[in-house]
């Protein structure tokens, strides 16, 4: 079995397409994966561009999906020391890596600069991995 952090916009995209990872995979986050998720929606609707409907049945999707949600000691330990290493200000893509480097085989984003960052520290793998075995 595979396992990959996926951050909000995977999941987003996972809920609006309808999929769920194919079985041989178990999908990993840090705990503010689903604050992430509902930020984006609420301000997607404030702006206008999605539906309140469409916006709550992604956030549905995202619970409903088996996605196992960290934020130890350790992973916040590991964060910290990620951003402190790579000089950021802020720690939440640092998250997402140490999860990444502490629980699974590789980090899924569609964030193409987030990936540039994240190749120097942790495996990726591409969002099309996730419906395949």
């Amino acid at each position: 079995m595979s396992r990959y952090v996926i951050d909000a916009a995977v999941a987003i995209r996972l809920a609006r397409e309808g999929l769920r990872p194919d079985r041989h995979h178990q999908l990993v986050a840090p705990n503010l994966l689903r604050s992430q998720v509902l930020s984006e929606m609420y301000r997607g609707v404030r702006a206008g561009e999605i539906e309140e409907a469409e916006a709550r049945a992604v956030l549905d999707h995202v619970t409903t999906t088996k996605i196992r949600l960290l934020g130890d000691r350790v992973s916040r330990a590991t964060a910290w020391k990620i951003a402190a290493d790579l000089g950021w200000d802020d720690t939440p893509v640092a998250e997402y890596l140490a999860v990444t480097r502490l629980q699974a085989d590789a980090f899924v984003t569609l964030d193409g600069d987030l990936a540039r960052l994240a190749a120097d520290v942790v495996p990726l793998a591409p969002y099309e991995v996730l419906a395949t075995a």
